[in-house]
This record gives structure tokens, C-alpha cells and sequence, in this order.
């Protein structure tokens, strides 16, 4: 769901980007199905999501939403660092959002028949209706929000979520600025010990 916190922590060549983007929607032990930089970022989505299931930042995220959201506070946490991140955009990358997101909608077009059936079903809607550069917006958050929760199966608190955007939209941007931070560090060490492993003769 995190698409932008996602590609932004990705290694940026883009094949490493698609795999980024198809994680949500590969199932299973990784195998030879796709060319070894999609690999690369199918397992560095997994890497991510792992890594925020422990990290004190993200709990602490966790915990400033209000408790009666449950289990659904880690969803509105992946919502509301893609809304964080795109609004900050400019503090964390080198290029624009508009030409980052540009070519992340190359990348699915030109690799269309790679896609995962799911994201070949999101896929036109996130470049025509421009996802990325829209998590700017609050109203586009909102009904992220409303669309989450009606396709849950069972009740949810989930599309009232923008009050707490907003009773916290200051320790939550503090808390992904320090998440981005220690997320990535956490990729390159693992990609380091990675390269190690590979090269140690026993």
C-alpha cells in the first residue's frame, strides 16, 4: 500500500524500482520467474516491511493513533508515511516528485507483461489518476482511506483515520523522516553483509 516509501528506499535502477512496486503482489518463495534486478527489489520490499514490524519508529507511529483502530493502525501508518514523504519529497530526493513519478509510470507501461495480475489491474489507474504525485493531497488520503476500508471484509474504523492525521501530523512526519533514515541504512548493511557472504571463500 506504501508504494512511494517503497520506491523511494529502492535501489534506483529500474528493474529494482518494478520489483519494488510488484512486492505487495508476489506471493511465495522468490524464483526464477523474473530477471534478478526485479528479484532484487520483490526482496527489498520484503526486507522493508519486515524491518518496519520492529522498528521502534514505526511502533512509536503506531501508538500515537488512537487504540481503537486496532490492528488497523499499522495501515494508516504505510498511508499517512506515503502522504508524509510526498508532501517532503523535495527535503529527501534529488529530483521532483512529478519527474520521479513520470518515470515509475514508464517503467510499468514499457514492462507491462512482467506485471503480477494484480498490479496489472492497478497499474492504469495509478498513471492515469497519477497516485504518486497525488499523496500530496489530503483529500486524496482521505479516499485511499474510504476505499481501504469498504473493500475490508469485516467493520472498520478505518476511513475516519484522517483525524489522526491531523491530531498528528507533526510526530508522524518527525517519525518518517527518522524511519527513512534508519530503513535505509538498514538495506545497505544488509546489502553489504549480502555482498560478504557472497564473496567469502567458505
Amino acid at each position: 500500500m506504501n508504494y512511494l516509501v517503497h520506491l523511494y528506499l529502492s535501489d534506483p535502477d529500474d528493474p529494482c524500482l518494478l520489483g519494488n512496486l510488484m512486492g505487495d503482489f508476489v506471493k511465495g518463495r522468490l524464483d526464477e520467474r523474473w530477471p534478478p534486478g526485479i528479484t532484487r527489489g520483490i526482496d527489498q520490499h520484503r526486507k522493508i516491511d519486515a524491518f518496519a514490524h520492529t522498528d521502534a519508529t514505526f511502533r512509536r507511529s503506531r501508538e500515537r493513533i488512537d487504540g481503537r483502530f486496532g490492528y488497523f493502525r499499522g495501515i494508516l501508518v504505510d498511508i499517512f508515511y506515503d502522504h508524509l514523504l510526498a508532501r517532503g519529497w523535495q527535503r529527501h530526493a534529488s529530483v521532483d516528485l512529478e519527474t520521479f513519478s513520470a518515470r515509475v509510470y514508464r517503467i510499468l507501461e514499457e514492462n507491462f507483461a512482467l506485471l503480477p495480475e494484480g498490479l496489472k489491474k492497478v497499474a492504469p489507474r495509478m498513471i492515469a489518476h497519477d497516485w504518486l504525485g497525488s499523496y500530496r493531497e489530503r483529500d486524496t488520503i482521505a479516499r485511499v482511506l474510504e476505499r481501504i476500508s469498504a473493500r475490508l471484509s469485516r467493520p472498520n474504523p478505518v476511513a475516519e483515520g484522517m483525524v489522526e492525521l491531523e491530531r498528528h501530523v507533526a510526530g508522524l512526519e518527525a517519525d518518517c523522516d527518522l524511519f527513512l533514515l534508519r530503513a535505509g541504512d538498514y538495506l545497505r548493511r544488509v546489502s553489504e553483509q549480502e555482498e560478504i557472504g557472497k564473496n567469502d571463500p567458505q
